[in-house]
């Protein structure tokens, strides 16, 4: 069964006359990029290609913990107590990430890199090599414990960070979803203002195509069906205005000793989570807000998390394992009032 997800508000803003499509695309954060615009049939494109990827390449040199000489690299490796000014970007993108984690209860962390690393899913001691081994329970003790003792504090006068010691950011949760905005606002300063943005999965669309139609995508399914099993209801969002981010159990994993340990580290047990939720998708007006909240609500479970995204208006979509292989799903109230029915 396939429904469809329109947006409250809809521009009137056409498309220019006689305008074509073009694409572009590229890699960066270690996944691929792409990027269907709207331009006129005399329009200066160029130069487009490198812009982009300039684009992306600027964040991965402020943003990027697998670079020990970006700034983050640098924060991380820092010495115990002291303070360092950071770009106006990575400032903002680590402010707000900080958000989702005190309205989260913490089931979100972007200084919680050092439990990540633990588990095998950062830059070093990968969960594929084959000297890997899972972290102690003491170990996993101790990295909580330095978290909750000695937590990072941001002043925005001046746009500092304190490095407690120790810290290791990781804002990988977010910095895709921050990516595709960026990529987003540089399309509409080059004059292209209908355009659908793609980075590692992540969307973001405005404006319409030449035929006046939205940019119409279909939201992730997840892919992992035991045999037998129905895949949950397929839905298309037209992306007018709109971002949507996924997050599911299905993407990273690794197993050990017939256990599997998803990639996403719940930051108040230092576990990998082990819900029932296949996936969890958020549509937001910013690409960064969808990608850090599918992170969050994914880590509190679908109870808890559908509350959650009840209390902060957003629209999310919970997709639950069953016992029997089957699917269930929950929508909140945001997403709901975009159906098409």
């Amino acid at each position: 069964m396939r429904r469809v997800l329109l947006p409250h508000d809809v521009s009137d803003d056409p498309a220019p006359a006689g305008g074509v499509i073009r694409d572009y695309a590229g890699r960066s954060m270690g996944t691929s990029w792409s990027v269907r615009l709207v331009a006129a049939a005399d329009a200066a494109c160029d130069n487009l290609q490198d812009g982009l990827q300039q684009q992306l390449d600027s964040i991965v040199a402020e943003m990027s913990h697998w670079e020990t000489d970006s700034d983050l690299g640098r924060f991380n490796h820092a010495p115990a107590d002291s303070w360092h000014v950071l770009p106006p970007a990575f400032f903002d993108v680590l402010s707000f990430a900080m958000d989702v984690a005190r309205a989260s209860g913490g089931a979100y962390d972007p200084t919680a890199g050092t439990l990540v690393n633990l588990w095998g899913f950062g830059p070093w001691g990968r969960y594929d090599q084959p000297d890997f081994v899972p972290p102690s329970n003491d170990e996993i003790s101790i990295a909580r414990s330095q978290l909750a003792a000695r937590p990072v504090r941001l002043q925005r006068d001046g746009r500092k960070a304190w490095q407690p010691g120790g810290v290791q950011l990781d804002l990988s949760a977010v910095a895709k979803g921050y990516s595709v905005d960026r990529l987003s606002y540089y399309l509409k300063t080059q004059g292209f203002a209908h355009h659908l943005v793609e980075v590692g999965g992540e969307l973001r669309g405005a404006g319409v195509k030449p035929d006046g139609q939205p940019w119409w995508v279909m939201l992730e399914q997840v892919t992992d069906i035991a045999p037998g099993a129905a895949a949950p209801d397929e839905l298309v969002l037209a992306l007018h205005g709109l971002a949507v981010a996924t997050s599911g159990d299905y993407r990273r994993y690794f197993e050990l000793d017939g256990k599997r340990y998803s990639h996403t580290i719940d930051p108040r047990s230092g576990m990998p989570i082990a819900n029932d939720l296949a996936s969890v998708t958020v549509v937001h007006a910013q690409c960064m807000a969808a990608d850090a909240w599918s992170t969050a609500l994914t880590v509190l479970g679908w109870r808890d998390g559908l509350h959650l995204a009840e209390l902060q208006g957003l629209a999310a979509r919970f997709v639950v394992r069953q016992p029997d292989g089957s699917f269930a799903e929950y929508l909140s109230t945001h997403l709901r009032s975009m159906l098409d029915e």
